[in-house]
């Protein structure tokens, strides 16, 4: 089922689990867990062993699990470090060659001049939804929609799918969320045309306009602010006043 087909919540998942690597995608391999299993070993047998001198295999692949299980998270090196029993120096190393290889990308904060107290944290994203349920051990779309990660996946899901959408148009890719030293947070931020446009990103077909209520933080910021959204299970697109839209999740 290709990005940009309407469907439902079910629907959604699937394309999640499943996941917009090519071999797949393209339906050159019909079995999903067995290509997620040849495309992790080939990328630490190949791709990683270039880029460090005996590499404890297995112990690398628990690392890019534990990440797994923290995408659209805060960054924090120490508890994967932990996690897996290694330094945070090796954790910080090993993130690295998981940017460069493009298995993982971050999303900075927001913020200018004029905005305070926000805090200065990344936070993680994986590009390949379908890696993530894999290594997290989800064994179906079903399990994974109910499961504990299924709004962190969602957001990964809907990050990943802007910012892809964005670097295959060859276009500058200005996104950031947003959060404070209050927790007050937008979860996408994109800078377009000289204006700041916030969205949010929910699981819910019918989501509220309080939601929305965030997006106002940015008015005290230098840029001015745009149009904003809600990115949702809703099936068709709609609006909640003239400066909000509500935006179908399976369009993207």
């Amino acid at each position: 089922m290709a990005t940009g087909v309407q469907t439902d919540m079910r629907g959604i998942y699937e394309r999640i689990w499943r996941g917009s690597l090519p071999g797949l995608a393209s339906g050159r391999f019909s079995d999903r867990d067995v290509f997620y299993a040849s495309y992790i070993k080939t990328y630490i047998d190949r791709d990683v062993s270039e880029l460090l001198d005996r590499v404890d295999k297995l112990l690398f692949q628990d690392f890019v699990r534990a990440a797994a299980c923290r995408a659209r998270q805060m960054l924090n090196v120490h508890d994967i470090a932990v996690d897996i029993g290694v330094s945070d120096d090796t954790a910080k190393r090993w993130l690295l060659i998981l940017e460069k290889s493009d298995v993982i990308f971050y999303l900075r904060p927001y913020s200018n001049n004029l905005l305070k107290r926000t805090v200065k944290t990344p936070k993680l994203y994986f590009f390949d939804t379908g890696l993530v349920a894999y290594l997290a051990k989800y064994n179906s779309p079903e399990i994974l929609s109910s499961g504990a990660m299924n709004g962190a996946i969602l957001e990964n899901y809907a990050v990943s799918e802007i910012m892809k959408s964005y670097h295959n148009d060859a276009k500058e890719c200005l996104l950031w969320y947003y959060r404070d030293k209050s927790s007050q947070e937008i979860d996408l931020v994109i800078e377009s045309g000289g204006l700041v446009h916030p969205l949010e990103i929910k699981r819910s077909v019918n989501p509220g306009s309080e939601l929305i209520g965030t997006f106002r933080l940015l008015d005290k910021g230098s840029v001015p602010r745009g149009k904003g959204a809600i990115l949702c299970m809703r099936p068709e697109l709609s609006a909640i006043d003239s400066e909000n839209f509500i935006v179908p999740i399976w369009i993207i």
